[in-house]
């Protein structure tokens, strides 16, 4: 760490450098960044894929050595960790710039690579959505629907009242807890599903349908702790209205699907230039997260609605083709970037002061596997489904359960230890769902009766 003398002078010593100097080092950041990431991320792919193992796996993997947990050449901004001094000399010394300013360089341009992460999920989920197939994603929409309630109403409940009754804490940090076990990751679902061969099967439907609305009464449930902890009244008439736009908004993506897609089609048959059929599927994407965003809605629900809107474009199979890439790259980014967010130093058992924060955490742990594992039994079915499958399908809480721990954390709602219970508890969703899903399936592909399309089942996403 800097002494604050030298923090208090790095606005001015970044004054003093040359435009060609900090261009220098940010271009040598940016892309040693970039080398870490993919190196990383494909070598552990490639011993996991040789384990049976999802390689999204990998990618968290890599994320946590190479990042806040490890050898801190990967620090997002928010971790607060200290950047890796060979990594600050490396830099300096090929920018011939002080070392104390490579830190502060590093962290503007942070946000660069957070965009390509963003990116690449908005291009995963949009791939999701165009890969649904909306007569099957509808039929289990009532199934859908109580998995989604009973996996968000059984850890919230189980999760608030536990932390009251068991470790005294208080109501707003044990509801704000709560409702962080009520995320589903659905790039991260959608990925091992892929991955695996039961995106279309009707236990990868139900789990989808089901993570899009945990999406959107995981934002209700936001509005709702935020509106507490900020001490504002709880009215009930916007959280009604979130409620309908998110229903409106899921509703009308299904009913553009019949509608826009032909239109889309007339469009791409009258362009000519090379890649009209990517640059015009992610200007629809593009709307399709403003339009989200516009009405209080996540981008990320945006852009599951894109995918849903061309489902029924003649195009889809080019469009596929032309988006696979483009998963395949930044998505990469996307999953490294949340392993590397995650601090494994907070749960330490030889360090008194976490032992605390790890009985909380096993705590939130089981619960949160519980809560969403029983939910796969939440549905009546007059056809066979893997019940464990649908369960452990909702059990990643990945980027959106550290949103929900980010939001806690720079709202000063949560202590230290209960931050670092959370914390173990996102990490440890997001990297058990990935083997036990595995372990379940053994390794075998859908039956047949079960495929809604075999020809992009056995690899929908791209990403082996």
């Amino acid at each position: 760490m800097a002494p604050p003398l030298v923090l208090a002078q790095l606005p001015e010593l970044l004054t003093q450098l040359s435009s060609h100097d900090l261009e220098v080092a940010e271009t040598l950041i940016g892309v040693i960044r970039f080398l870490l990431i993919f190196v990383a991320a494909r070598t552990l792919a490639e011993v996991l894929v040789r384990l049976q193992l999802p390689t999204i796996l990998g990618e968290l993997l890599a994320g946590v050595i190479i990042g806040a947990s490890g050898l801190h050449l990967l620090v997002p901004p928010e971790t607060q960790a200290q950047l890796s001094s060979g990594f600050v000399s490396l830099i300096s010394g090929l920018a011939a710039i002080p070392p104390e300013t490579i830190p502060e360089i590093y962290n503007e341009t942070f946000p660069s690579l957070q965009a390509v992460a963003t990116l690449g999920l908005y291009a995963l989920l949009f791939l999701t959505g165009l890969e649904s197939e909306l007569d099957e994603l509808v039929a289990v929409g009532g199934q859908a629907f109580t998995v989604a309630v009973a996996g968000v109403v059984l850890p919230f409940a189980l999760g608030t009242f536990g932390l009251m009754s068991l470790f005294h804490v208080e109501l707003i940090p044990a509801i704000f807890a709560g409702a962080s076990m009520t995320a589903t990751s659905i790039g991260i679902t959608a990925s091992v599903f892929g991955e695996l061969g039961y995106l279309k099967t009707r236990e990868g439907q139900i789990v989808i349908g089901a993570a899009v609305l945990d999406d959107i009464l995981g934002i209700v449930i936001l509005a709702v702790v935020v509106s507490l902890a900020s001490g504002g009244s709880l009215a009930i008439a916007p959280i009604v209205k979130l409620v309908a736009a998110a229903v409106i908004f899921v509703v009308a993506a299904i009913g553009l699907s019949r509608t826009a897609a032909p239109a889309f089609d007339w469009l791409i048959d009258k362009l000519k230039a090379p890649g009209e059929v990517l640059v015009a599927s992610f200007v629809i994407l593009s709307l399709s997260c403003f339009a989200a965003t516009a009405i209080g809605l996540e981008a990320a629900l945006g852009a599951f609605a894109a995918g849903l809107i061309l489902s029924g474009s003649k195009h889809n199979h080019a469009i596929q083709q032309a988006v696979l890439p483009i998963v395949t790259l930044f998505a990469t980014i996307f999953f490294v970037l949340v392993g590397a967010g995650m601090d494994l130093s907070v749960i330490n058992p030889l360090d008194p002061s976490s032992r605390s924060a790890l009985v909380v955490a096993g705590f939130l742990l089981v619960v949160a596997i519980i809560g969403k594992v029983v939910a796969g039994w939440a549905f009546v079915s007059d056809k066979p489904t893997r019940r464990l499958v649908v369960g452990l399908g909702m059990m990643p809480r990945g980027e959106v359960g550290l949103i929900f721990l980010g939001l806690g954390t720079s709202a000063g709602l949560l202590s230290p230890s209960l931050e670092a219970a959370i914390l173990l508890m996102v990490i440890g969703t997001t990297f058990l769902a990935p083997i036990l899903l595995r372990l379940v399936l053994g390794g075998d592909k859908p039956d047949d009766g079960d495929q809604v399309n075999e020809e992009v089942a056995a690899d929908p996403v791209g990403l082996v």
